[in-house]
């Protein structure tokens, strides 16, 4: 049966329901959000009385930051209504969705009235994150549990990747493939295929790491802001590190899920870690519960200076002022950029930090070994749940990989850790490491067959680093890559992937060699972002030293290199995802064909440190507003609304709002929702453009410019602005000269210019700017401080 998502019910319009919703509304799909009937409004006739609830939890849903939809657009997708009036509707749906409070008697009442209006193969699953699955179909039809399991998503639904799918006995197997593919395509998510047990898979080993690491805590003497020091970033995890974490999902919600696992789990051998401590008590005793009461194990106050965040003292029970680590393995492990030379690094340090690293892996790689089978059959589903639910940069059995498994159950054994017989009949048979890479395939070992086996999904999930044995081409940045197929892939990895010299060497050089050799070029990489712009550290030093022949030459570098993007012989496709700002930006506009992540932040930024956009934006904005010039609206109308996206810095907040600033042009760009999956889209995309007979496009010499009638009305504009308080004198000044380019220059009419023309105004105006005092403020102060000042 061939099965399609037109329509979803989801029931329960909390926290987690609307922003369910939300989601579903994003990729297009039309949403009926149901609750209860608002209290004290069961005798009215009114819809908007007897909906006041749902209708609320929606708009708070709507109205928060981060916002859970790709564009407002999208919420006249939601229809809301009550239980008592509106669950005929679900008739109509083709997925119903349970998301009501985790109780399994009102679940199970929920499901009695889904039974009475779904149709006959309507998808049925539960958002529970605790209750067994297999309970809450207990005296349902065959039909219903044949379409019924749970689907477990993580707040927020549309940033966190994780989708747990779990079956009970009686789910169709069919179902299940459906929703792992759904989930993975359409949602975005990473499909987690999980067993019917405690917490399922992130939560049992997350909630784990989080109490294994209070007691390592306890055992060493450590505070709570050495704890978020040590436990963030520094190893591959969010800024939030371990007790933000527990301060933002709800410190009663984690004594809740640890509890849970100790009272389900009579035979979980590390059961002892999941008792909770008598000051994690006192804490929610004292209904410190983190940010939804307004305090946890970090409290935020007003003082003299502005906003103050003070920690917890766990030994007092006050709060007092954060105070810096002092522990030298971190200040040394600092400047090291990759993540695993870092970890490693980490842990083998003799200090204080060293010993709470060993410490910790050695408790983690423990349970991990003894949850396979338990909670899973496969290594992969552990480590793919804590990286998309937990924002682990990489899972537990890679790290264990990356401190070597062999030297490292040595260890843990002296030190009195278990490990799970498996891991040591591995080791015995001569395989050495969970993971390994052949001809650009992933394989992970297999328990149940002793032997590796190729992640699934593999041809989908392009991971550039992965083709280490198929390197063409490298410089101290940049990597160049045969990814199959006769189809190259580039990237580089600096700072924030920063876009200096050497990137714009191999980004040319990369051109060349797939002109050369292969059929067309996909430009991406696997860190955190796409790139945060070209790099303003060297901009700032040419500018101090007043070296503006070489500043000049490397604008004309910058600028020749995006034009290089866009005029080769061969199909040059971009995978952007995070961030991708200023160059980044610049890069993605230049190229044939953008298939951008969902999650993609991207816009002409340089207006915030004094700049315009220098690598061939500007231009490029002022190219397209010329071609989107209708006959039935003043002429002004488009070049203003770009004029005004560089002039305010915006960034769109998806990849969906970049096709409404006009940076990916609708019809022709590509939105990808699974991250994973842009790289392999791009490659299909390059191959497709080949295939079609890909031609170089003629450079532009017809590029409508307005001249003085445009500069005019944007003078204006911005002199509006200036008057009203809104830019202040450099603010004004970056923006004229922005406007002056964008116009063509003080052309008398309009006018038919060439791209070239317009890059040399770009440049000159750049290099202007580069000679103000005030610019050069700006800059330092994001290289300092990461931020600019309003100057």
């Amino acid at each position: 049966m061939k099965r399609s998502i037109k329509k979803v019910a989801v029931l329960g319009s909390g926290v987690m329901g609307s922003r369910i919703a939300c989601h579903f509304a994003g990729i297009g799909v039309q949403v009926l959000l149901l609750d209860m009937v608002a209290k004290g409004a069961e005798s009215s006739t009114r819809s908007a009385e007897r909906n006041q609830l749902v209708n609320s939890a929606l708009q708070a849903a709507i109205k928060s930051n981060p916002s859970p939809v790709f564009t407002k657009e999208v919420v006249k997708n939601i229809t809301t209504g009550n239980f008592d009036d509106d669950m005929k509707e679900i008739s109509q749906c083709d997925w119903v969705i349970e998301v009501v409070v985790e109780r399994l008697d009102i679940k199970q009442l929920i499901y009695e009235k889904v039974e009475k209006f779904r149709k006959p193969g309507t998808l049925v699953t539960s958002n529970t994150s605790g209750i067994p699955i297999h309970m809450m179909a207990e005296g349902r039809s065959d039909d219903f549990k044949k379409h019924f399991c749970g689907s477990h998503f993580f707040n927020p639904p549309r940033y966190l990747r994780l989708l747990e799918i779990i079956p009970t006995p009686h789910t169709d197997p069919d179902i299940i493939d459906f929703l792992m593919e759904y989930g993975d395509k359409f949602l975005g998510k990473t499909t987690v295929l999980c067993k019917d047990t405690p917490a399922f898979i992130a939560n049992r080993i997350g909630v784990f790491s989080i109490m294994s690491i209070f007691h390592i805590m306890e055992k060493l003497g450590l505070g709570i802001d050495e704890i978020d020091a040590l436990t963030g970033p520094m190893i591959g995890r969010p800024k939030s590190a371990t007790f933000r974490t527990a301060d933002v999902v709800g410190i009663d919600t984690l004594v809740k899920v640890a509890k849970g696992v100790a009272d389900n789990c009579p035979d979980d051998e590390a059961k002892a870690i999941f008792t909770i401590p008598a000051w994690l008590d006192t804490v929610v005793a004292n209904n410190w519960l983190g940010d939804k009461t307004g305090q946890g194990f970090f409290k935020k106050i007003k003082s003299a200076t502005g906003k103050e965040i003070l920690t917890l003292n766990l030994q007092t029970m006050e709060y007092g002022a954060r105070t810096k680590p002092r522990l030298a393995s971190l200040d040394a492990a600092k400047p090291v950029e990759d993540l695993k030379t870092r970890i490693k690094m980490l842990s083998a340090a003799k200090d204080k930090a060293g010993e709470f690293y060993r410490l910790f892996h050695f408790s983690l790689f423990s349970y991990i070994s003894h949850r396979i089978p338990e909670i899973s059959d496969e290594i992969y589903r552990l480590d793919d749940a804590m990286m998309a639910g937990f924002g682990w940069e990489i899972g537990a059995f890679e790290t264990w990989d990356t401190l070597g498994v062999a030297n490292t159950v040595t260890a843990m054994e002296t030190a009195g850790y278990a490990v799970a017989g498996w891991v040591k009949e591995m080791l015995a048979s001569g395989a050495t490491q969970f993971y390994k890479v052949e001809a650009g395939k992933r394989l992970y070992y297999d328990v149940r067959t002793k032997t590796y086996l190729p992640l699934p999904g593999g041809d989908a999930f392009i991971i550039l680093n992965h083709y280490a044995d198929k390197l063409v081409w490298k410089n101290s940045a940049c990597r160049l890559y045969d990814i199959g197929d006769g189809v190259a892939g580039f990237e580089w990895s600096t700072k924030m992937n920063s876009i200096g010299g050497e990137v714009l060497e191999g980004l040319n050089k990369a051109i060349s060699v797939a002109e050369e050799k292969f059929k067309g070029l996909v430009i991406a990489n696997d860190g955190a972002n796409f790139s945060a712009g070209a790099n303003v550290g060297m901009i700032f030093m040419l500018a101090i030293e007043q070296e503006y022949d070489e500043l000049d030459m490397a604008i004309r570098m910058f600028q020749n290199s995006m034009m290089r993007v866009r005029y080769s012989s061969i199909p040059v496709v971009t995978a952007p995802h995070g961030l991708a700002l200023g160059g980044g930006c610049e890069m993605n506009l230049h190229a044939d064909k953008i298939c951008a992540a969902a999650e993609t932040y991207i816009g002409l930024v340089e207006l915030g440190v004094g700049l315009i956009p220098g690598g061939g934006g500007t231009k490029e904005f002022a190219l397209r507003a010329g071609d989107d010039l209708h006959e039935d609206e003043p002429e002004t109308v488009t070049l203003k609304n770009r004029f005004f996206s560089i002039a305010t810095a915006k960034v769109a907040t998806s990849a969906q709002e970049g096709f409404d600033m006009g940076i990916l042009r609708k019809g022709h760009d590509e939105v990808v929702m699974n991250l994973g999956r842009r790289i392999a889209e791009a490659k299909r995309s390059v191959l497709e453009m080949y295939e079609e007979g890909y031609t170089m496009p003629l450079v532009r010499k017809d590029v409508k410019v307005m001249g003085k009638l445009g500069l005019g009305a944007m003078l204006a504009g911005i002199n509006g602005m200036w008057r009203g308080g809104y830019a202040t004198d450099h603010d004004a000044l970056v923006a004229r000269k922005l406007a002056y380019v964008m116009c063509g220059g003080d052309l008398s009419s309009q006018s038919l210019v060439s791209e070239q023309y317009l890059l040399d105004l770009e440049r000159e105006a750049f290099l202007s700017l580069c000679g103000e005092k005030k610019t050069l403020e700006r800059i330092q102060s994001v290289l300092k401080s990461g931020r600019p000042i309003r100057n």
